[in-house]
């Protein structure tokens, strides 16, 4: 004779630490924000924007602009028509000696496949002749839009901080500086964070504070 045992109660899963909440709202939204900082393929137009009255002669680089563009804006247009990224500042200025760009109150706006709407704004940006390299300055807020909204919508996602930085070739995004990131009404406080787009994986070192608030189940 023989007797079914009851079958064991499930066992419920342990709520994810708070640190990992926060690791998987920042891995969902940084990638769009990646793409429009590493829009490094516009720098092109810049760097082959001609030198009107050029010398004839090389000078030995001095550490002053070769040229400057006032109230400048780029465009890059995908093979569809469509408008992929947009880059406008009041003055971008060249450095021969470091070959490098520097872009005063700097606008970044990078469309993602669905129609999502990145938009990075900082006083300054630095950047290095290939655009591997690309700093935001000051004042960096970054916003993510839903498909379909206008600028003037709620952010479904906002980052602000006063230094950011993207890696093209390694594809990081990182600052060693506090940032502060929004999704509807969690808040994360963080003294720095390092996103590596080609693992997913965000780290992040010192005090890091926040709420994060999720939906319930139904």
């Amino acid at each position: 004779m023989s007797a079914t045992l009851p079958a064991p109660p499930p066992r419920r899963s342990k709520p994810r630490p708070w640190l990992w909440r926060a690791q998987g709202l920042l891995s969902n939204y940084l990638p769009l924000v990646l793409m429009a900082l590493l829009a490094s393929g516009t720098w092109w137009l810049v760097k082959n924007t001609p030198l009107l009255d050029a010398p004839g002669e090389l000078a030995p680089p001095r550490h002053v602009p070769d040229y400057r563009m006032n109230n400048f804006e780029l465009q890059r247009i995908g093979a569809d028509g469509r408008l992929n990224v947009q880059i406008a500042g009041a003055e971008l200025r060249h450095y021969p000696d470091t070959d490098t760009i520097e872009i005063d109150a700097v606008r970044v706006r990078a469309i993602a496949p669905d129609g999502s709407l990145a938009i990075a704004e900082a006083k300054r940006a630095i950047s290095n002749g290939d655009g591997s390299d690309m700093q935001l300055l000051g004042d960096v807020h970054l916003r993510r839009l839903a498909p379909g909204s206008g600028e003037g919508a709620a952010p479904q996602m906002e980052m602000r901080g006063e230094f950011l930085q993207a890696l093209s070739n390694s594809e990081i995004l990182r600052s060693h500086l506090p940032v502060t990131i929004r999704q509807g009404g969690s808040t994360l406080n963080a003294q720095n964070f390092e996103y590596r787009h080609l693992t997913g994986q965000v780290s992040f070192t010192g005090k890091a504070q926040g709420q994060i608030i999720t939906k319930a189940p139904r």
